[in-house]
């Protein structure tokens, strides 16, 4: 960063902090990761400098031959990390991802039946203030008020009541895996289309440990950070050819402009190095390392979300046994160097920007060589930050061992 110390001081001490927090901080929130030096590279090349309005070989700039060629292999490698037909690599963000396949499958004022963000869903799955709950009629399923977890037969009643012209699966903030093949059958009886937005467990299912959903939805959005590892950005995968060409009229010229080529160069690094067998070992460490982190919590005393995980993350009810809302455990723990975020629960009595729990994730740590030892470690810090949130004493002392902890684990050495 030596141009930008020369040329911007006040951006450069901007990046310089952040760097070290990143180094100096657990990093737990569950969408969150540490992307590769070439990832890095990719994502601030050259290719910041390219227009490239269209598709390969389609393009309304000239000189585009090269971009071409990156966003070719960004979308070949896609398709093989999830054994699909067909990928757009140009979608912003998840959001923009989603958007788009709305737009692809359903008209505006349509039945859009999704799960609501209070029971683990996402903004972009029906909320009033989100274009999805804005532009779409949306009605929501949710987790069993005893086991927290997806009653599939409750949302086939749910879908036969509502008659949806799209059913989504998918969440931001439940831990256990989702059976797509259950949800397919409900599409099919009610005569709805699948979505699925694998955003958060993308990863998991390129590694093979999640059910893939490729194998069965009329279309997958995802991003491309979160447990895949990449840089900021979204993808959109189907086996519809039809549908296909739908999404690319919608995402461009529909809603985007020009792609983002220097940040399609970087998904396609990223796609490459989860093609690795390395990088199915990291996934598995990723869920190994959640379960352990679950397990520990939930030994110390705290009430884990449908009683433990299946994947990246771990969704932890807070209040009920440190007294703490979920926006006062994120704000101590942050004071001690754990980052997390906090997250409303199922049948949450606070409101969403207090909340009664927080959500944990292990794809970053486990990014930095954690090990299950160490996630219990963690849950230990945890569980002694949020017990005396007014002892000066323990709290310096958990700051001394998370030192410990990320010095054990350097980053970006």
């Amino acid at each position: 960063m030596q141009n930008i110390k020369k040329t911007d001081p006040d951006i450069y001490k901007a990046l310089s902090n952040e760097l070290n927090r990143q180094k100096d901080h657990l990093e737990l929130i569950a969408s969150e990761n540490f992307v590769s030096e070439a990832v890095l590279e990719a994502g601030g090349s050259i290719l910041t400098n390219k227009y490239a309005e269209g598709y390969p070989g389609k393009r309304y700039y000239g000189g585009c031959e090269f971009a071409d060629d990156v966003e070719r292999l960004a979308r070949e490698r896609a398709k093989e990390l999830f054994n699909v037909k067909y990928a757009n690599v140009q979608a912003h963000s998840g959001s923009t991802a989603n958007m788009a396949a709305y737009r692809a499958l359903v008209k505006n004022g349509d039945t859009v039946l999704g799960m609501s963000l209070d029971h683990g869903g996402h903004l972009t799955h029906g909320h009033p203030l989100n274009f999805s709950g804005i532009d779409y009629t949306v009605e929501s399923y949710g987790v069993e008020k005893d086991s927290e977890t997806i009653d599939y037969e409750a949302v086939r009643r749910k879908a036969l009541e509502v008659k949806p012209k799209l059913i989504i699966a998918g969440a931001s903030a439940y831990p256990r895996e989702i059976d797509f093949k259950k949800f397919r059958e409900i599409a099919d009886e009610v005569g709805s289309y699948l979505m699925v937005d694998m955003a958060h467990i993308a990863g998991l299912v390129a590694a093979g440990i999640h059910n893939n959903p490729c194998d069965v939805a009329d279309i997958v959005t995802s991003t491309t950070h979160k447990t895949l590892r990449g840089p900021r950005g979204g993808i959109i995968l189907t086996n519809d050819k039809d549908i296909y060409k739908r999404v690319n009229k919608i995402v461009f010229p529909g809603i985007q402009g020009g792609p983002l080529m220097h940040i399609i160069a970087a998904k396609a690094v990223a796609f490459h190095e989860a093609l690795s067998n390395d990088f199915k070992v990291y996934q598995a460490e990723v869920v190994a390392n959640a379960r352990a982190l679950s397990e520990e919590l939930s030994r110390l005393g705290f009430k884990v979300i449908s009683g433990g995980t299946d994947t990246h993350l771990v969704l932890v009810e807070v209040k009920s046994l440190s007294g703490l809302t979920g926006k006062d455990a994120e704000a101590l723990l942050e004071s001690v160097r754990i980052t997390s975020n906090k997250n409303t629960v199922p049948n949450d009595t606070e409101k969403p920007f207090v909340t009664s729990g927080v959500r944990l994730g292990t794809p970053a740590l486990t990014t930095r060589g954690f090990t299950p030892d160490d996630m219990r470690t963690v849950a230990k810090l945890i569980f002694d930050t949020l017990m005396n949130p007014s002892n000066a004493f323990v709290l310096d002392e958990v700051k001394k061992q998370v030192d410990a902890l990320t010095k054990a684990h350097p980053l970006y050495q």
